[in-house]
Order: structure tokens, then C-alpha cells, then sequence
């Protein structure tokens, strides 16, 4: 357990936590380094199945194991109840639950799970730590708590694209990445079918976005192919649907009841009571409840491992973030069940639209939190009836750049001559940029630390490695590790001509 405090609480000492996958250690430890370099507020990016939750509760137990006061933060009823069962499970039953008539209030303990939107209105108790859970829903009340209190707090986000974040957490730390948890068969591969979609021309917009009444509008028109659908790729799995707004998601639920697939709504609208009865019967192995069909209620924190099967009938052009949430919600792993894949059927075009920036997500993870705030600012082009890209080596759709089964990746020719274990200088035209590799990331990584904070170090020396190399440097490349060299001439100068381009192609943007 890695310690962050000084005395110890007793009355926590036996909880039990089970042992940390390598990656959850790593993302602990890089959170300590990043308290050492003085950052107050950090942000851990973890995709489902990363085991957010239990790295949120384990910072919380250190807190408490040394005495201090620790505070885990959620904006859903279905988030609060989970973290509260998983506070029990893993021995942390002392804790109070501050949300509206929750029969666990009980502020004088040291360890408190809260709604957001409770700590709106009746204010926030002492904490030496927060854990603020999904941080990528900017709630006022915590934002500008977390600005204000003295507090160490930690974000914890599967999509930290929000616009704003980099200005309120100074540290972001990936935890790991969805091809490698798929890799370890924490994730399963996700199936892809792109299915019939609406003609989303000239729909309306609001923020650049669709509205979620045009989607819906536009969506109704397909009801029977989704239908059609689920039933002839989703057989024998369970299903989450994604709709537009409430009465698509009303009017779905009822053509696939009617299509003798047993469906419920989960929504905003839905009674605590009935929510919780509803989740009870759909997580049993032999639910005769196949379907739950949603807007945003379930796209968020909902873990059922054995969900087989996402539709997606929620047009979006923007957010790549809300489609994340909504396809991750059948990515986790089901030994119990033999879970192999999870089916993806896109009704909604969204999977292409976002292919690209999707693939370089699930390879590679976000850079910085600024580079995830323009991954949900950029409008992608409506795919129309165009065809998805398949993999030329396998074959699987859709397909942009790297390929999310087989890992192949059509790369850029590299200027950089290379043989297989051998250290050769790197040279483009007839300068000598570096001896090889490692001395121009070194280089660049000096350059990067002269020029940029330390969060936009790593971004930084990786851009320039791959625009004077053409290459992406090594995945084994790191700040942290690099040693400090001088800046040869040729890369400073390499480095200014790259400096101006960039300034004009903004200038003429």
C-alpha cells in the first residue's frame, strides 16, 4: 500500500483490498510523484474496466489508515450506491452517505461517500482527500471547491475531454490504455456492425451539436431495423440500447417488446425504487430481462460484465467522449459467463464518424487534457452511405489508421534509416539531427522542459520526435527517465522552423 500520510487510524487497518493489477499500481505511484512536484489537483484517466473505483477507494483508505478524512464524490444514485457496496465489500463499512434520505447519513464519520448535487445545496464536510468520481461532469459545486479547499483531489475519468479540466487539475496521469486491458482479457474485443442509420442532413444543432430532439426525430424513421437487428446479431445476450431522448428510448422499448425481446426504460425519469429493481433482476445470470434501453442513465459507471451487446441509435458528431461511455458499457470481461466479444451494432453512423480519433484513443490513451477538450470541440463529416474501412491485414470495421483487433498499422515512411538492432545516427537530407533514438528524445524532451509544464512535457517531446523523425517515438520513451542533454544547434534550429510553420498555418486558420 503506498502511503501518503503520517498516523495511523486504527479503526481502518482491516479493511481488505485485493492485490493491484501492475497498471493500478503504476497510476498510484505516478499520483505520488505527482504530489511530490506540488500537484495539489490530479486527473487519472482510466478506461472501463481499469478498476477506477477501487483505485478511488484505495487513495480514501490511506487518508483514513493515517488519520485524515477522506471524501468520495458521485453524481449518480446508481454510482453512489455502487461505490458504497464496494467500500463494504473491500472492508471500509465505516463510512456515512451524504445524499437526500439515505438511511446511511452519519457525518461524524472520517470517510463520507457523496452526490454531487447533495453537496450542492447542504455544503461540504472537512477533507484531507477527494475522490471525485466520472470528473469529467463539471458540477459547479465541485469545481469550485476543488479550486478553493486545501485538499488533495483526484479526478478520476474514462474520458477527461471536458473543456476546462486542464485548467482545474495541473497533473494527468494515464492509467493504462483499452488495447492493452483488452490484451490482458480485463476488456473483450468489441464486434462491429454498422447498421442501418437516419439521414442526419440538415438536422438541427445546438453547440455544433445535433440536438437530441432532431436525433430522436430522425431515429424514430429506423425503429423496426433496429429491431430487426437485435434480433438477428444479439440472440442469447444481453443488451443495452442507447436512444436520443426519453420517448425514443419509450418508443424503442416498445417495438422490441412487442418483437418478444423483453425490454425496460432506465432513465432520469425512473423511480429510485424502480431503478433498483430493475438493475437487481437485469444483473441476474438468468434474467428473463434481455434489455435495458437508455438515454445518458446508464452511460456512466453501469457495470454489468455480462452485457453482450451495444446499440447505438444516439447520432453525435461531436462528443467522442459520450460515444466512449456508451460502447464501454459491454467492453468489461465476464469469466463466470465465457463472455468472448461484445457486438457493437451502430445505428447511429457514430463509429465511423469518430474512427480515427477513437483508434488513437484505444492504442494510445489522451496526451494531455487539453488534447482531450479538442477531441469533443472538432466536428466530424456525416459518413453518409459510405462504406467503413476495413483492415487490409484482417480485415475488421471500421478502420482509419491502426487497426483495433490486430494492431496493424499503416504507417508513415519514416526519414529515419534503420536496421533492426543496430544504433545508427539520425540523419534527414544531409543534416545530423542525433547519434540515434534515444539522443534526439532526449533532445526534445530538453526542449519540451525548457518551454512546457510539466503535465505538457510528455506531449510536447513526443510531437516533435515524430515531425523531425517521422516516426512516434519508441512507447518506452519517457520524461521521467530521460537524462539531460544539450540541445544541438540543428534540432534547436529543426525545432524554430517547426515553431513558425505552426504559427502560420493558425494564423491563416
Amino acid at each position: 500500500m503506498i502511503e501518503l500520510f503520517d498516523q495511523d487510524a486504527p479503526c481502518y487497518a482491516s479493511a481488505s483490498f485485493p492485490p493491484p493489477r501492475p497498471f493500478q499500481v503504476t497510476a498510484h505511484e505516478a499520483l505520488r510523484e505527482g504530489a511530490r512536484q506540488g500537484h495539489k489537483n490530479q486527473c487519472v484517466m482510466a478506461p472501463t474496466g481499469a478498476g477506477k473505483l477501487y483505485l478511488g477507494l484505495r487513495i480514501c483508505h490511506e487518508a483514513l489508515l493515517k488519520g485524515r478524512r477522506a471524501l468520495f464524490v458521485a453524481d449518480r444514485t446508481t454510482l453512489i450506491g455502487q461505490a458504497s457496496e464496494a467500500a463494504d465489500s473491500y472492508g471500509l463499512t465505516q463510512h456515512g452517505v451524504i445524499q437526500a434520505n439515505h438511511w446511511r447519513t452519519n457525518q461524524a464519520l472520517p470517510f463520507q461517500i457523496a452526490s454531487a448535487q447533495t453537496l450542492a445545496s447542504r455544503g461540504w464536510p472537512t477533507a484531507d482527500v477527494i475522490v471525485v468520481d466520472e470528473c469529467h461532469t463539471l458540477y459547479k459545486t465541485w469545481v469550485e471547491h476543488a479550486t478553493q479547499t486545501k485538499a488533495a483531489v483526484i479526478g478520476l475519468s474514462a474520458t477527461p475531454f471536458s473543456k476546462g479540466m486542464g485548467r482545474i487539475f495541473t497533473n494527468h496521469v494515464n492509467a493504462t490504455t483499452m488495447a492493452e486491458l483488452v490484451t490482458s482479457d480485463v476488456l473483450v474485443p468489441m464486434r462491429v456492425f454498422s447498421c442501418t442509420r437516419p439521414d442526419m442532413t440538415g438536422a438541427e444543432t445546438s453547440g455544433d451539436e445535433w440536438t437530441d430532439t432532431a436525433a430522436a426525430e430522425r431515429g424514430m424513421g429506423i425503429i423496426g431495423d433496429v429491431v430487426s437487428e437485435v434480433s438477428r446479431y444479439a440472440s442469447g445476450r444481453k443488451i443495452i440500447v442507447f436512444g436520443a431522448t426519453i420517448a425514443h428510448c419509450e418508443e424503442l422499448c416498445r417495438q422490441l417488446n412487442e418483437a418478444g425481446i423483453m425490454a425496460a426504460v432506465f432513465s432520469a425519469h425512473t423511480k429510485p425504487e424502480e431503478r433498483k429493481a430493475l438493475l437487481d433482476e437485469y444483473k441476474k445470470p438468468d434474467s428473463a430481462l434481455r434489455a435495458l434501453v437508455s438515454v445518458e442513465a446508464l452511460a456512466k459507471g453501469f457495470d454489468a460484465p455480462d452485457v453482450g451487446c451495444v446499440c447505438d441509435c444516439r447520432p453525435l458528431r461531436k462528443s467522442l467522449s459520450t460515444a466512449i461511455q456508451m460502447w464501454g458499457r459491454g467492453l468489461r470481461a465476464s469469466p463466470s459467463t465465457g463472455k468472448k466479444d461484445c457486438i457493437l451494432l451502430d445505428f447511429s453512423g457514430n463509429i465511423i464518424r469518430f474512427a480515427e480519433d477513437f483508434e488513437r484513443i484505444y492504442h494510445h490513451g489522451l496526451e494531455s487534457l487539453d488534447d482531450g477538450e479538442k477531441l469533443d470541440k472538432t466536428i466530424r463529416r456525416d459518413p453518409g452511405e459510405k462504406e467503413p474501412k476495413s483492415c487490409p491485414a484482417c480485415g475488421y470495421s471500421p478502420f482509419a489508421a491502426r487497426c483495433m483487433a490486430c494492431g496493424h498499422e499503416v504507417k508513415r515512411k519514416s526519414l529515419i534509416e534503420h536496421e533492426a538492432g543496430v544504433m545508427r545516427e539520425i540523419t534527414i537530407g544531409k543534416t545530423k539531427y542525433a547519434d540515434d533514438a534515444m539522443h534526439l528524445w532526449e533532445q526534445v524532451v530538453a526542449y519540451a522542459r525548457e518551454n512546457s509544464a510539466p503535465e505538457k512535457q510528455y506531449g510536447r517531446a513526443w510531437h516533435l520526435y515524430k515531425d523531425i523523425a517521422g516516426v512516434e517515438p519508441p512507447r518506452s520513451f519517457r520524461v521521467e527517465t530521460t537524462a539531460e542533454v544539450p540541445i544541438t544547434a540543428a534540432v534547436r534550429n529543426k525545432i524554430h522552423s517547426l515553431n513558425i510553420r505552426f504559427a502560420k498555418a493558425q494564423s491563416a486558420a
